[in-house]
């Protein structure tokens, strides 16, 4: 089976626009959440998440392609364009190359504006560029032309798990020998005020502060953001001179089929055995996990419980990313296996911010308020979505 390396990343999201503001934020321990800024923000209950601050699109795009891009493209666009240079891929990769990506809602504003326009204002047309801006594919698409990928390229839609599904599925692309390069992660841009109000009715959301496994926790921050990883056959990243990042070393999925929204252990602790035994790895080779955490009280019950399950009475250090970066929806996943890159790399462990006290709920080994040293030889990065579906990645230093 073909071994499958990280040879590049690229990031936008609400601690930096850039790869290396982000590890820096990661070791600082600073938050990007804060107000919410966009239109209406007033007339919402919960008026705080990570968004994107000085986002400057036509920085990076020129008048005529614009139009055709809503933000979650410019996101995915921005990322894939650092990720791709910080490997040196060459162009003509052709049907070598593909791309998947993840994505909860798509664009999701261009969604916002059209209703707007036609429900709102009385306009009786919208642009004909609403259906290109707005479908979920849109992200992967725009990666592929604009990198010359001609080989597997597709969206992939699972909530909060659909950028660890899509790493998992490039994962398997390559292995299969179907593509040597892929282009994967995901993008969400979901910080408008329809975005919010829909969450806003599920009761999930927190007032305040993201506060994952601590005792007083009051649910999740939105973030936004995108995050693009190159995964590349090893024998084709060795061939070429690439230095790897880290090892993609298995992928583990599985559905609760029980509740709709409500958490499972045993759905999540069977994810995460799957991707440790498709790794060839045993619980104790772990020096790290990067948790879904939301801040839920709910999910982090039942991922401790899961932890605990697979790992034994003394896991691994854990953290929540999200506390940082906000809960990115579709594009999370990809934000974290970033954050185990540099865990794996630099042998320093990001942390959880806002903790306050330990629930005995969560008897965890929680990287809590300030990034830890510590040399990591693997790594999991849990995603586990509404739908009871559970995505798990296993990493390994290169």
């Amino acid at each position: 089976m073909r071994r499958v390396v990280i040879t590049g990343i690229g990031t936008v999201n609400a601690l930096a626009q850039d790869v290396p503001g982000t590890f820096a934020a990661f070791r600082a321990g600073r938050c990007g959440i804060g107000p919410l800024t966009f239109r209406d923000a007033e007339r919402l209950s919960i008026r705080i998440g990570a968004e994107l601050r000085n986002w400057r699109p036509e920085a990076s795009f020129s008048a005529k392609d614009l139009p055709l891009y809503d933000r979650v493209t410019q996101y995915a666009l921005v990322a894939g364009a650092e990720a791709v240079a910080m490997a040196g891929l060459p162009m003509g990769l052709g049907p070598r190359g593909g791309v998947i990506l993840g994505t909860a809602a798509g664009g999701i504003q261009t969604w916002e504006e059209s209703y707007r326009a036609v429900f709102a204002e009385g306009r009786s047309r919208v642009s004909p560029l609403v259906v290109p801006r707005l479908m979920l594919n849109a992200p992967a698409s725009h990666l592929s032309i604009r990198h010359g990928l001609t080989g597997p390229v597709l969206a992939v839609s699972s909530a909060c798990a659909s950028a660890n599904h899509a790493m998992g599925l490039a994962l398997q692309q390559i292995r299969a020998g179907a593509a040597d390069v892929m282009l994967t992660g995901g993008a969400e841009a979901m910080l408008c005020f329809g975005g919010v109000k829909a969450w806003e009715g599920l009761r999930v959301l927190a007032p305040d502060a993201c506060r994952p496994f601590s005792l007083g926790r009051r649910g999740m921050v939105i973030g936004d953001g995108a995050g693009v990883l190159v995964f590349e056959a090893e024998e084709h990243a060795r061939a070429r001179g690439a230095v790897p990042l880290a090892e993609v070393a298995g992928f583990g999925m599985t559905a609760d089929a029980a509740d709709i929204v409500a958490p499972n252990v045993a759905g999540a602790a069977r994810a995460m055995r799957a991707a440790l035994r498709d790794a060839g790895m045993a619980p104790q080779d772990l020096g790290y996990i990067n948790a879904h955490g939301t801040g839920t009280l709910a999910n982090d019950r039942a991922e401790s419980a899961a932890i605990l399950e697979v790992c034994g009475v003394a896991p691994p250090p854990v953290s929540s990313t999200k506390a940082m970066h906000g809960h990115a929806i579709g594009a999370t996943g990809a934000l974290e296996a970033i954050a185990c890159v540099q865990a794996l790399r630099e042998g320093l462990l990001p942390p959880t911010l806002g903790f306050e006290a330990a629930d005995p709920d969560c008897p965890l080994d929680i990287v809590a308020l300030h990034a830890r040293p510590a040399r990591v030889e693997a790594a999991l990065s849990n995603a586990f979505a509404f739908g009871g579906l559970n995505a798990v990645l296993a990493f390994r230093r290169a």
